[in-house]
């Protein structure tokens, strides 16, 4: 009888061949056509670009392990730019060696390499095959022949996959629609569950991010905020403050300690390995150990691929963006600038990267690993919460997770996978667009402040984040958001880049007025009051003030602090957050019942703002309104934008003493504190993570 594992290896052998085949004929194909298109480029005969297609693959191959140890003594700078260069001189060696085949010049090199680049990437889509599985192929076939599937090796490993902005709602839909078919496949086959939890306010990224990773987000009351202790706006997408952060929050035994690995997050877990991590560029360890990049920026044609698809994401952009113009869909904002290569980055060479990334470790065996794709997140925001650009982002990432899936069959670990959001996303006019005005110019009239004693953040500079971590070593300086906030910073008398508190605490150089979006959650400072300004404070200083922010249109109601603890004060009455007492029409209702609970621990915060100012909600079409220039949006209350999500093995349940039923008896994990303590029993229990009387 044959041995079943002789079977096995015979099949994969197979699977080999045929991966091995769908990567050098399309190759082949492509050399050939460049060599008709790109002058000073020549192959003949035409079996010659069989041979070089071949012939790149070994030069590739014999190159990485020097490479690799380069990169591991130069750190991932060098393996960055190495790494590009390699791309050239594998092709050019190749050249050399090969019969027939001849290139003259470096811009016959460029120009070969960017149309094989295209004419691959228009392959793969008419064959239909995984925008990623060209990146780690290679890597799974040596897997396999390293890692049986039937070695008897039952030791577990966790992906979390964190799907930026995803709402709930529109998870259900993919996966009923079909636009979503790996999610979808996971959950009809029973392998997994899906259900939502709930984002507390501030509903943003570095919150549920900071809770997620490191089981608490105190003191984060926004995406970005005025700290009046260190006299300067705190940025949590700039390297530096995202540092200040989590040492505030970090007390070692975030998510991913001992050995975990952290890829393209706000913070790091305390993980042992970060990687485009923004907490951790500013220190140390930069980017992170050079290796993990090169299967990205050495391979042949890979860097360039991205390149390409980077541009064809750009021209996708603008023709979109058009159409909706063209067809009268509302609402929706202007879509332009820098946004349109933000997009270019994010949904190609970031998350190719990302792959790689994740691929490599799960490779070399990481007990878990967290990654974030923004994707989803950045389309959403400009394009709309459930438009077709946003779904097909949706899809991109399902594909990631088949291309995962595949690595994970061929990893040293048995991998188990966890998909979740930060938290949701909702949509609506902006209040700009409602009133012709911002938030900032709204405040200062009311109060008479001057624009030169004012600082407006109401820009929308969330998504640069991972693109700044992903620049900001490789270029020595980021030109976007940090640049940005650092000059603003300075209007607003803070102190740069350095961390601490100032030395002159005092109101000279302050700012009369700070103003910051957060979504559809507005933020003010006065900055020359003293600690946390109350409500008869504001009636006394500014008395026409709230009142004149309430007759606003797209503004539901403000929340104050006072001798009766916070109020949410609306147009028609008055509720108080820690004791429930309301007089006239609660302000609140509308928002749903945990509306209060939320605002009341915001407002508990050292670093709250002076006054909390909240859009309107729209129950008829789910729309809220932004202070920053997006279409869809996050921060607040509202629609989908607390609405996250969580796909988890269906034999890891959910504990139920850490379910919350208070509102109309459903059973969510509430708050991303909580879903962090879910994630760190399931790692305990199987394994990955040592129980605390264990350490």
């Amino acid at each position: 009888m044959t041995d079943p594992s002789r079977r096995l290896r015979y099949r994969a052998g197979a699977r080999d061949v045929r991966d091995a085949l769908l990567g050098l004929v399309p190759t082949a194909v492509a050399l050939l056509v460049a060599s008709w298109l790109v002058e000073g480029f020549e192959l003949a005969p035409w079996w010659a670009a069989i041979v070089l297609a071949a012939a790149t693959g070994v030069v590739d191959a014999v190159a990485r392990p020097l490479l690799r140890l380069l990169a591991g003594k130069a750190g991932a700078v060098m393996a960055l730019t190495v790494g590009l260069v390699v791309q050239l001189l594998v092709l050019w060696v190749a050249v050399l060696i090969v019969p027939g085949a001849s290139m003259s010049g470096v811009g016959a090199f460029l120009g070969t390499f960017f149309v094989v680049a295209i004419i691959l990437a228009v392959t793969r889509w008419l064959l239909g095959v995984n925008d990623s599985s060209y990146l780690v192929s290679d890597l799974i076939r040596r897997g396999r022949r390293r890692h049986p599937t039937d070695s008897g090796d039952d030791t577990e490993g966790v992906v979390v996959v964190q799907i930026d902005g995803m709402p709930y709602p529109v998870l259900r839909f993919g996966v009923l629609s079909g636009d979503l078919p790996t999610l979808a496949r996971w959950v009809r086959s029973g392998s997994h569950d899906m259900t939502q939890w709930w984002a507390r306010v501030p509903s943003t990224t570095p919150a549920s991010q900071a809770a997620l990773l490191h089981g608490t987000n105190d003191g984060i009351c926004a995406f970005r905020w005025y700290d009046k202790e260190l006299g300067r706006l705190v940025v949590t997408n700039r390297p530096a403050d995202a540092a200040l952060v989590e040492s505030r929050l970090s007390d070692g035994r975030g998510l991913l300690a001992g050995g975990g690995v952290s890829v393209s997050n706000m913070f790091s877990g305390d993980a042992a390995t970060s990687l485009m991590v923004m907490s951790r560029v500013s220190g140390t360890q930069g980017l992170g150990p050079g290796r993990a990049y090169l299967r990205f920026f050495a391979s042949p044609f890979v860097f360039a691929r991205a390149l390409v698809l980077t541009v064809g994401e750009m021209i996708k952009e603008l023709y979109q963006g058009r159409q909706q113009r063209l067809r009268g869909v509302e609402p929706r904002i202007r879509r332009h600038g820098s946004y349109v290569a933000l997009r270019g980055a994010t949904n190609a060479v970031l998350r190719d990267l990302n792959v790689a990334l994740v691929a490599e470790h799960m490779m070399a065996g990481a007990p878990v690993i967290y990654v974030d794709f923004v994707d989803y997140d950045e389309i959403a925001h400009h394009a709309g919460v459930a438009r077709a650009e946003s779904l097909a982002a949706l899809r991109g990432v399902d594909r990631v997770l088949s291309t995962l899936e595949q690595v994970a069959a061929a990893a040293p670990r048995r991998y188990r996978f966890v998909v979740l959001s930060d938290h949701g996303q909702s949509q609506g006019a902006t209040f700009l667009q409602l009133t012709g005005r911002t938030l900032e110019a709204a405040v200062r009239e009311r109060i008479g402040a001057t624009p030169s004693a004012t600082v407006d953040e109401t820009q929308a500079v969330e998504a640069w984040g991972p693109v700044n971590a992903m620049l900001t070593q490789v270029l020595s300086v980021t030109r976007t958001t940090s640049q940005w906030s650092a000059r603003r910073e300075q209007q607003a008398g803070g102190a740069g880049m350095v961390l601490g508190p100032r030395h002159d605490l005092s109101a000279i150089g302050r700012p009369e007025l700070v103003v910051a979006g957060s979504g559809n959650l507005g933020l003010v400072w006065f900055p020359r009051l003293p600690g946390r300004v109350p409500w008869r404070t504001l009636e006394r200083e500014f008395p026409g003030l709230v009142p004149g922010l309430l007759t606003e249109p797209g503004i539901g109601f403000v929340v104050v602090d006072s001798e009766r603890g916070p109020l949410a004060i609306g147009p028609a009455g008055v509720h108080v957050l820690t004791d429930a007492v309301i007089e006239g029409t609660d302000p609140l209702v509308p928002f749903g019942p945990r509306a209060a609970a939320d605002l009341a621990r915001v407002a508990a915060m050292s670093t709250a703002p002076d006054i909390i100012v909240h859009s309107t909600f729209d129950e008829r079409t789910g729309e809220v309104h932004a202070f920053e220039e997006l279409v869809g949006c996050h921060g607040g209350l509202g629609g989908w934008q607390n609405r996250a999500a969580l796909v988890h093995p269906a034999d890891w349940p959910l504990d139920d003493d850490l379910l919350d039923r208070s509102v109309d008896g459903e059973a969510v994990l509430y708050g991303a504190d909580l879903v962090h303590r879910q994630l760190v029993r399931w790692l305990e229990r199987c394994g990955v993570r040592a129980k605390p009387d264990e350490s």
